[in-house]
Formats: structure tokens, C-alpha cells, sequence
């Protein structure tokens, strides 16, 4: 599992980011900061595999943290999630070798692609030699199925019950639905769900976005891609 550390001064944000990753049980989130100083204190002697960063921060931005990071000999790797969005900064981060740059406000297929790139790449550097197709997927988001092909399903997922789910969200379009919803619907748990709507998205057949008028914590609404959709079929 990876280790994770969410640095963000905006604990709404935080609250956001936090239930992304933990959606992705390859990962977990082991700390969170609201300041670059207690983070930068922590990291130094807590090795950790990734890092969720803001740019504009109290203290130290986040650009000045990842300068220091860097210079103590902190490698975890970096996902920037910050509204900044020029040119300057961005090229400073990536020049410090940050993993994937996202820019606020953005969906949690976004987010998903972020983390799978991820771990693409820590299995391709563990896997030993590279080929071309390994590099391109580990390094520009390239994958050699393609987004909306059918390759095989993930392990654990069974395709009678991909059918049952996605079927049921067909006949029910016209509305976007909640996890908790489809699982009281198809008769199957929220854990199970949430899976197969993360696979769904991944194969761009829904769509994600976050509910914030809910009177308490946002939720995830999803919904069924038009099959006329061009982005249906997009890498």
C-alpha cells in the first residue's frame, strides 16, 4: 500500500483529496498538513511514496517545500492539486519532477488518472527493463488498449454484474446516482460498487462529479456517458 501525505491548507480541499485517494485501496493516507513548516519537519524522518501538494500555502509555499524537500534527499513522489495555473509555476514544478499537475476545480476522473499514472510507473521502475509501450504508459498517460477498449476487466470484477450495474444506470439516465443508491438498487454492497463505478470511469462510461449541497460531506454522483458522446471514445 502506498503511503500517502496530503499537504493543503484549505481543510475542505483536504476533506476532498483525502476521500479521492482512499477510494484507490492501493493507497493511504498516512498524514495530513495545513502548513509547509510541520510538514517539512515530519517528512524528514517519515518516508512516504507520495505526495498531494498545494501550491499556495501559509509558511512556505509549496514550490519552496519541494526546493527543500528535495535538497534533504526527500524522493517521494509529488501530485500537485493547487489553483496556480501559469506558466512560471508550472514549469518550476515540473522541473523539480513532480509526478502529474492539477488544477483546481477538476473531477475525480482526473484525480483517478493522476493516481493510476502513479502506480504505473512504480510497477514499470520495479518491474526492471522497459519497453517503448511500458515507457509511454508509465511517462504519458499512454495505454496500449486505450481508455475505451475492451480489455480484460481488473481481478475481482465479474462482467454479469458489471452488466447488472451498468444496465441499471442505462434504464435510469435521466438521473445521476450516488453509490449508496446503485447498491440498493442492484442488491450489492457500497464497497462493491464503489469498484466497479471507479472501472466504469476509468473506461470513460460514466462520468464523475462532486455534490457539495448535500448538508454535510460532498458525495460523488455519477452518470451515464450519451453513447453519442465523442469523449466516449477518447484515449
Amino acid at each position: 500500500m502506498y503511503r500517502t501525505v496530503i499537504i493543503e491548507d484549505d481543510s475542505v480541499i483536504t476533506h476532498l483529496n483525502r476521500r479521492y485517494v482512499e477510494m484507490d485501496n492501493r493507497f493511504c493516507v498516512v498524514q495530513t498538513f495545513s502548513a509547509a513548516h510541520p510538514a517539512l519537519f515530519w517528512l524528514r524522518s517519515n518516508p512516504v511514496d507520495l505526495i498531494i501538494l498545494d501550491v499556495y500555502m501559509p509558511q512556505m509555499s509549496g514550490l519552496d517545500l519541494l526546493r527543500a524537500l528535495r535538497a534533504e534527499g526527500v524522493d517521494a513522489d509529488v501530485i500537485m492539486v493547487t489553483s496556480a495555473d501559469d506558466a512560471t509555476t508550472i514549469e518550476a514544478f515540473m522541473r523539480l519532477g513532480v509526478t502529474d499537475y492539477l488544477i483546481k476545480p477538476f473531477g475525480y476522473e482526473r484525480f483517478q488518472l493522476a493516481l493510476k499514472t502513479f502506480c504505473q510507473r512504480r510497477n514499470a521502475i520495479h518491474s526492471g527493463k522497459f519497453t517503448q509501450t511500458k515507457l509511454d504508459s508509465a511517462l504519458l498517460h499512454i495505454s496500449s488498449t486505450g481508455a475505451g477498449s475492451s480489455s480484460a476487466m481488473p481481478k475481482g470484477l465479474q462482467s454479469q454484474t458489471l452488466s447488472l450495474i451498468e444496465g441499471y444506470l442505462r434504464d435510469t439516465a435521466q438521473k445521476g446516482h450516488t453509490c449508496d443508491d446503485i447498491a440498493s438498487h442492484v442488491g450489492l454492497s457500497v464497497v462493491t460498487v464503489r469498484r466497479y463505478m471507479n472501472y466504469l470511469v476509468e473506461q470513460r462510461i460514466i462520468t464523475s462529479d462532486m455534490d457539495y449541497n448535500t448538508g454535510g460531506r460532498p458525495c460523488i454522483i455519477y452518470h451515464i456517458r450519451d453513447t453519442d458522446d465523442p469523449l466516449s471514445a477518447e484515449p
